[in-house]
């Protein structure tokens, strides 16, 4: 019996770390391309959560159908944050830029506040409710949703950087700017688009979120200091690593809360990390920047 019950949390955890590794790409990519640490990706998530709520709550369509448009405003509002505020300072030194996205961060968490206040709201879609049965396992079925669409999401963004013409521009750039520029890509139009796909990708793992996740003005830090973790652990820039690290965690925490009282499930998570950092400094999948 307590076999089954590792393996439910195993089930769980994966379904989980889909959507930690979701949010991480946006991270990784942005890290990967520009060199810069994005404290504002958490409340870029928070924004994303509070689209598709207001939406369901307003028209009454789900946060699954809503997501074109939820990743469309993070899209812009990531590419505007890059070019009129980062753009400005990207060789500028690098606190320099981790104040500038702390500020940023904090921007968006109060206009939030201001706007709609600290109450935390949840979104209810009755036929969400229950679980699948599959085998001996029940699948949270807005878990299982929300791990197909990150999976997918995953794999189109890794087809659209591998196989097409702007994916290979942003590979170029992300390898050499210098060089890019050299050859006549426009680093400034690559870097905006990056951070553009960065924040849809978490706008869009925060309206996956929100079925079973309440949203509030702060919820950006929990899912912030997740996504660092997998990014380190998977490697910073890689995009392999990220998806990993993401499943990692996300059974690590599941293990975790099946075994430890309380929040103590979080040291499973930091005990894993710490030994990655330990063995591997530069994560499972990453490279030495000079």
């Amino acid at each position: 019996m307590r076999g089954t019950y590792l393996l439910q949390a195993v089930v769980n955890g994966i379904l989980l770390g889909g959507v930690y590794a979701l949010v991480a790409l946006g991270l990784t990519l942005i890290f990967g391309v520009m060199r810069i640490v994005n404290f504002a990706h958490g409340a870029l998530m928070m924004i994303g959560m509070y689209i598709a709520y207001w939406i369901f709550t307003l028209w009454g369509i789900n946060p699954y159908l809503s997501l074109p448009l939820t990743m469309g405003v993070l899209f812009l509002l990531g590419a505007a944050i890059q070019r009129f505020l980062i753009d400005p300072i990207l060789d500028a030194p690098q606190h320099n830029q981790l104040l500038l996205t702390l500020g940023v961060m904090l921007f968006l968490e109060n206009l939030a506040l201001f706007l709609w206040s600290p109450d935390f709201r949840t979104l209810r879609l009755p036929w969400l409710e229950g679980a699948v049965r599959a085998g001996f396992f029940l699948v949270n079925k807005p878990r299982l949703l929300a791990f197909l669409f990150a999976l997918l999401s995953t794999l189109a963004l890794y087809l659209f950087l591998k196989h097409t013409e702007t994916g290979k521009t942003i590979r170029a750039t992300a390898q050499d700017q210098v060089g890019a520029a050299l050859v006549g890509i426009d680093v400034r139009k690559v870097n905006a688009l990056t951070f553009g796909i960065g924040s849809a990708c978490v706008g869009m793992a925060g309206a996956l979120v929100t079925p079973y996740f309440y949203t509030a003005p702060q919820v950006g830090h929990v899912f912030l200091l997740i996504a660092f973790v997998v990014v380190v652990l998977g490697g910073l820039g890689s995009f392999t690593g990220a998806l990993v690290g993401g499943l990692i965690v996300g059974v690590g925490e599941s293990i975790g809360a099946l075994l430890l009282p309380g929040s103590f499930k979080e040291l499973v998570i930091y005990a894993i990390f710490v030994l990655v950092l330990l063995y591997r400094p530069t994560g499972l999948f990453g490279e030495r920047y000079e």
